[in-house]
């Protein structure tokens, strides 16, 4: 179900629609230059670990929602940036990343980029570009000279990502400091090799963003422009894309199909509607239709936005048998392949609480101690009453594991280790 425009003007409208935009620097200026012809845009993705997450989601939505439109998108790796780490919404620094570190991340998280965009030659065909072809070069001083005259301690006191950092009195470093010169020559070296006159990200990038429209108004006199998506909570104010189990990857390999299906489907009850916008193509009517339910209803809608959000990253296959898996272990007690399993060393004997900490249901054995005390936690779904029951090969089910839940919705496979 395509988010269709009409026009290359549209995407404006989609973005405003669907609840993406939070900031423009110049809407009027930008739907000039979108009435003209094809405008080229991009959004940069650090290589700081080997998947994107669900955070990064939103701004590959953007690029996505643009594209159909008829633009061009251009996703930025920091393969040079990453060396220096984004100190936006963080209070410490990043860790430092060795060059193989970072040149293995950068290799995974392309893959995600081929789920959302068309790559290729054509005029509104993606291209993926490395920020290190020009960083790597820059000589500092001339650097410095050429671009730092341009930029005012003053006026960089005053952005989120410095000011916040100062006001909590954690240290930020000079490496970090120089970050933001670094992401606004980046939008400049863009502009002078691709023509592209449009950056999009995340609120928190807004003062980055501004710095490189200047830094290009003042070097060359060109126009430039910015739009920022709000910062993602849920309605209870949590922090999007996290899990108990951690981040929401977007690789297969660290996140399964399964686990990001189930991820959407847990959404709490308010945040049901404006997920399906962000992260779907239903059409809205059909989205304010599923808004409409109440009570125990708005679990259909969340095994939809489940689906459609899966389908998008893992394909239509993928996001039905993954619907499937759920409804045959909710509702059947089944086993149900397709669940995640862990491997353990069952025939030597694995204590439940050891099990409940591999299986991601909990972070530690006392916290594991906690969840039996409170009824949560269910072997081959009989409620687990003792703290010290070890699970052997006598636990095996009729289909060779052990089956491993936490409350109703969560559950994982237990397989013997080979």
């Amino acid at each position: 179900m395509p988010i269709a425009a009409r026009n290359q003007l549209e995407f404006i409208h989609i973005l405003k629609d669907r609840g993406y935009l939070h900031q423009v620097s110049d809407e009027e200026g930008l739907r000039a230059a979108a009435a003209k012809g094809i405008v080229t845009a991009y959004a940069g993705y650090d290589c700081t670990a080997p998947s994107l997450h669900v955070g990064n989601l939103i701004s590959i939505m953007m690029l996505r929602v643009f594209q159909r439109a008829g633009h061009k998108p251009i996703v930025l790796v920091g393969g040079g940036t990453t060396k220096v780490g984004d100190p936006s919404g963080k209070d410490e620094s990043r860790k430092l990343l060795s060059q193989k570190e970072i040149d293995a991340n950068k290799a995974s998280i392309k893959t995600a980029f081929t789920k959302f965009l068309t790559f290729g030659d054509g005029p509104t065909d993606a291209i993926l570009v490395d920020n290190d072809e020009w960083l790597k070069n820059l000589r500092y001083i001339k650097f410095l000279r050429e671009y730092g005259r341009h930029f005012t301690i003053n006026r960089m006191l005053t952005f989120d990502s410095v000011k916040l950092r100062l006001e909590r009195e954690q240290p930020l470093t000079f490496l970090e400091f120089n970050y933001m010169l670094l992401q606004a020559y980046d939008f400049l070296e863009l502009a002078r090799r691709y023509n592209c006159v449009l950056q999009m990200g995340g609120s928190d990038q807004w003062g980055n963003i501004v710095n490189g429209i200047e830094l290009g108004r003042r070097v060359e006199g060109r126009e430039l422009f910015g739009l920022t998506t709000g910062l993602l909570t849920t309605s209870s104010g949590a922090k999007m894309g996290k899990s108990v189990k951690g981040a929401i990857w977007l690789n297969e390999d660290m996140l399964s199909p399964y686990d990001y299906w189930q991820f959407w489907r847990n959404t709490e009850d308010a945040d049901v509607g404006r997920f399906m916008r962000l992260f779907t193509e239903m059409p809205l009517s059909e989205i304010a239709r599923y808004e409409a339910l109440q009570g125990s209803e708005i679990n259909e809608a969340k095994k939809v936005l489940a689906t459609e959000a899966a389908a998008l990253l893992h394909g239509r296959q993928a996001a039905e048998g993954a619907a499937e898996t759920a409804r045959r272990a909710f509702e059947e007690g089944a086993a149900a392949e397709g669940l995640p399993t862990v491997e353990l060393a069952l025939g030597d004997g694995v204590g439940v609480l050891t099990a409940n900490v591999a299986a991601g249901f909990a972070s530690s054995t006392s916290e594991a101690r906690r969840l039996i005390k409170g009824g949560a936690l269910r072997v081959n779904d009989a409620v687990v009453t003792d703290e010290r029951a070890t699970l052997t090969l006598k636990d095996l089910n009729q289909d060779g594991v052990v089956k491993l839940s936490l409350g109703k919705k969560r559950h994982v496979l237990l397989r013997p280790a080979s």
